[in-house]
């Protein structure tokens, strides 16, 4: 068994979540040279679960090219990636103050879906996950939005939110996932795992 993982990702909220399962890890992160944002365009047509899974893949793809450049030590790579959706809308990240505003708007007062895959390879074999988790929000006055907004918590974060910030407060109810919905469903991940010969 290897001791540890290559983790993909550059959110903390990954690494929180792989130390609580006591999961070593090291980042393996895109070079200058990369283009990770790319990865992340919606195809035509691509439905919200369909978009997630084939994200991760390819995050995983130019984490494993990532590792052989560079010439590292062998050991399981491991990528996420997250998607907020609202029936079949694609909710990423925000580009602006606006467009974090509209988001929020959108979730208000309704259920969304949080999806999160995750995927871990290395030279030999290849594992994938996936987590759908339900989340209610209360409805929200332009007043919550304006100052969510103004708190810079919604940027970088899918769907406009993150579950660990004052956004909680506005949570109805959740049926899923708590970790999935953070970046990285711990049960999915340790099953995983458990394929690359890690035990919990």
């Amino acid at each position: 068994m290897s001791k540890h993982i290559y983790l993909a990702s550059q959110s903390p909220r990954r690494r929180q979540l792989l130390d609580q399962l006591g999961v070593k890890h090291e980042l393996l992160l895109p070079g200058a040279d990369e283009d990770a944002e790319s990865l992340e365009a919606v195809q035509a047509g691509e439905l919200p679960e369909s978009y997630c899974a084939r994200v991760t893949a390819a995050k995983l793809d130019a984490a494993l090219a990532r590792l052989a450049v560079r010439g590292l030590p062998p050991a399981p790579i491991l990528c996420a990636d997250t998607t907020v959706a609202v029936d079949d809308l694609i909710l990423g990240k925000p580009a602006d103050a606006a467009d974090a505003a509209r988001t929020l708007a959108l979730l208000g007062g309704r259920t969304h879906r949080v999806i999160t895959a995750v995927a871990v390879a290395d030279t030999t074999r290849r594992a994938a996950a996936l987590n759908v988790s339900q989340v209610e929000f209360a409805p929200l006055s332009a007043a919550q939005i304006e100052r969510y907004v103004a708190s810079g918590e919604p940027f970088g974060k899918a769907g406009s939110y993150a579950i660990q910030s004052q956004a909680a407060a506005w949570i109805v109810k959740i049926a899923g996932s708590y970790s999935g919905i953070m970046g990285l469903p711990l049960f999915e991940t340790a099953q995983v795992l458990e394929k690359f010969g890690f035990e919990f």
